[in-house]
Formats: structure tokens, C-alpha cells, sequence
């Protein structure tokens, strides 16, 4: 087991950089669970995010979170450098990559598995050769082609979202005739686009794109519809946590849910996701995620010839 030490003068709850004594080997795709849905970990490296925008804005801070959730039993760490919330400010790559690439370096070094969370292609390939394993891409159909070239180039497994438009125009892009129907439609669009650059299915993660385009009742409606997903072929990631549909649900005396106190309601999709077979759920707080995956697990009929 490796050594973990707290920073002089602090005690081990208060530490906010434990130590890597032995790095461990680094974490690959194929040793990912396959027995249970597995839980993605959020981390913003930014001032600005929904929900924890600033709170790991420092690398050493963003990598103790990093580590935190790892211990805890992520499965996947997300570090992403640009908030994506809408209305956010767009980030340049250079700044994005002064943010993450020594996270990333840290958390692999630990024997973490690694996405990084961006819609730039320059980022990715960056931070491919830092060691993160997954490319986590909410551009949607604003798609880079060097993103669909590097997918395709690397081999690295690709979370491929739906979303309209970009951070400032999203929200005024929610109009839909059937939104399950035309977000299938629109992710096979884009798959295309993948196939035709040479990227494999089994590359292609899909992401339905929760609070990426669509009104509250929009994402529930996709929530409900996660067969139609499935039928797709691909993996699906279901990306909730602490969403603004969840602080409205969660409405008291006129005021929704700070997005803090969404995270009941986030286990919650969380459980529903991994009882109809989602492959990850992408969360803030891990342990409650982590625990509502294995419940789902053992919930699941047995094999035929045991029980």
C-alpha cells in the first residue's frame, strides 16, 4: 500500500496535499470494474464552475481533491480546466493547460485513471501524453474536427455529448419536437462524423448531455429515456450531479436547491442509471454514488444456474 503523509505542521484530515511516497502503476481502461456501473469523479481545476467553481483552483488543492476522491473509490477522476455551466466564460488552451496537465501528471502518479474534460482537441492531445486515458468532450455539435482525428489517431475511449451550441447560446437552443428522439438523432450525427474519421464503436461513450441545451422538464424526459440511448450500441455516462433540474425539484418555500444540497437527489439518478444499465455516472460526491452503484449491482437478477 502506498504511503500517504500530511504537509508539515498539519494533521492527516486537515492536509491539503497528501504526499505520493511509491507511485503506483497507472490505471488503464481495461482495469476499470465490470460488474457494476462505474462512478466518474468531478474535477474542476476553475474559478467559475456551477457548483465548486474556485474551491480547487490551485493545483495542489485541485490534486488532494483529486486523491480524496480516489481513495474514496472513483473509478475515474474528470479534471477539467473551463467551466462549461452557461454563460461561461470560454478559456484559452493555454490557460486550460496551465491548469490541468499537472493535476493530471499527479493523479496518474498515484495510479489513478484519468479523463480530461474539455472541448478542445490541443487540450486533449496534451493531455493524453500527460497520462489521462479518456477524452470527456461536451462540445456536441459545435465538434472539432481535430478532436474527431485525435479520437480516432489515439484510440482513446471518447465521451461523445449532446449539446447545441455553445455556453452563451445553449439555453435558447432548447427546442425540441420529441427530445429523446431528435438527441438520439443528433448523437448519431456525430457518430458519423467519428466513424468517417476512423474512430471505432467501442471507442465512443455516449452522453445524453443533462442541462446542455434543455429545460428542466427536457432532462427528465431524457432521463426517462435512457433505453433509447442504449439501443444506440455504445456505453452510456449519465451526468446529473447537482444539476439545476435537481435544485429546482428540489424547491422549498420558492427557493430551489443550492447546487450543495443536490446531492440525495444526484445518488438517486444515480441508482435509477445504474438499475437500467448505465456504464458511469459522473458526480461531485462520490461515496453516495459509489454506494447506490453496488446496491443497483446487487439488485440485478443473478446469472442463469446460480442463485
Amino acid at each position: 500500500m502506498d504511503s500517504l503523509a500530511a504537509a508539515p505542521g498539519t494533521g492527516p484530515a486537515t492536509s491539503p496535499l497528501p504526499v505520493l511516497r511509491n507511485p503506483r502503476r497507472a490505471a488503464t481502461f481495461k482495469d476499470l470494474p465490470s460488474d457494476r456501473t462505474l462512478v466518474m469523479g468531478i474535477l474542476n481545476v476553475t474559478p467559475d464552475s456551477f457548483s465548486d467553481g474556485g474551491q480547487h483552483a490551485s493545483t495542489d488543492v485541485a490534486v488532494a481533491a483529486g486523491l480524496r476522491m480516489f481513495y474514496a473509490g472513483a473509478d475515474i477522476i474528470d479534471v477539467g480546466g473551463e467551466s462549461t455551466r452557461p454563460g461561461a466564460v470560454e478559456v484559452g488552451v493555454e490557460e486550460e493547460l496551465k491548469r490541468v496537465l499537472p493535476v493530471i501528471a499527479a493523479l496518474v502518479k498515484a495510479g489513478a485513471l484519468v479523463s480530461i474534460d474539455t472541448t478542445h482537441a490541443a487540450t486533449a492531445a496534451a493531455a493524453l501524453d500527460a497520462g489521462a486515458t479518456i477524452i470527456n468532450d461536451v462540445s456536441g455539435l459545435t465538434l472539432e474536427p481535430e478532436m474527431a482525428e485525435l479520437v480516432a489517431r489515439s484510440k482513446a475511449p471518447y465521451v461523445l455529448t449532446h449539446r447545441r451550441g455553445n455556453a452563451n447560446t445553449m439555453d435558447s437552443l432548447a427546442e425540441y419536437g420529441n427530445v429523446a428522439e431528435e438527441v438520439v438523432a443528433e448523437l448519431a450525427g456525430l457518430r458519423d462524423k467519428l466513424y468517417a474519421a476512423g474512430v471505432a464503436p467501442e471507442q465512443i461513450i455516449l452522453d445524453p448531455g443533462l442541462g446542455f441545451s434543455k429545460n428542466e422538464e427536457q432532462n427528465w424526459e431524457v432521463l426517462r429515456n435512457l433505453d433509447a440511448l442504449q439501443g444506440m450500441g455504445h456505453k452510456v455516462l449519465v451526468a446529473a450531479s447537482r444539476k439545476r433540474f435537481l435544485g429546482s425539484l428540489l424547491t422549498v418555500a420558492g427557493k430551489a436547491a443550492p447546487p450543495a444540497e443536490r446531492d440525495s437527489a444526484t445518488a438517486a439518478v444515480t441508482a435509477i442509471s445504474a438499475s437500467r444499465g448505465a456504464w458511469a455516472v459522473r458526480v461531485h460526491d462520490v461515496g453516495p454514488s459509489l454506494d447506490a452503484v453496488k446496491v443497483a449491482a446487487r439488485m440485478m437478477p443473478a446469472p442463469a444456474g446460480k442463485n
